[in-house]
């Protein structure tokens, strides 16, 4: 089914670039800030080229034109999986449902916006990273040790996606 409206994508949030790499979560909630820790620390490395690089926070439906201004995004968030604190897994989710069990506000906003992009056909290509964490501490800017050793191993797995999609990307063109 075609939609009966025109969307085009919007360069002031897409930047030129093709993949969205958002960090999510909470800085004030301890490891439930993981996304945004992870973000931020990327700040003095140089990243791939064109990837946009945004520290999501809890933005929720303000993250919506980010989104859909990118045909790919990776996503990284804590969640409460029963893995042992720290685990990392990969996730591709398509539909709302398809994302871990909420942990704070975020969210309930991510899980929106993905059925408001799925309804309008303007859903990104998603790869969503998570962290399993134990507890929520409020008013702690501070990961666990635990999470915070995940920090470079997910750089490493960010950096090999990226380079998975690109070389995906030249066979597709040849």
């Amino acid at each position: 089914m075609e939609n009966s409206f025109s969307h085009k994508i919007d360069a002031e949030y897409a930047q030129g670039n093709d993949i969205l790499l958002l960090g999510i979560g909470n800085y004030l909630m301890g490891d439930e800030g993981v996304g945004v820790h992870f973000v931020n620390s990327l700040q003095s490395e140089e990243t791939p080229a064109g990837v946009t690089v945004l520290d999501g926070g809890t933005g929720g439906f303000l993250l919506v034109p980010y989104l859909e201004s990118h045909p790919t995004a990776i996503l990284v968030d804590a969640t409460r999986d029963s893995k042992p604190v720290g685990s990392i897994s990969l996730l591709r989710p398509k539909f709302s449902d398809d994302f871990p069990v909420a942990l704070s506000g975020h969210n309930f906003g991510l899980k929106d916006m993905v059925d408001i992009l799925s309804l309008f056909g303007r859903m990104p290509d998603i790869y969503l990273f998570t962290v399993s964490i134990d507890e929520m501490k409020p008013m702690d800017m501070t990961l666990s040790p635990q999470v915070e050793a995940a920090i470079p191993e997910i750089k490493k797995r960010v950096w090999a996606l990226i380079a998975e999609i690109r070389k995906n990307e030249r066979a597709m063109a040849l």
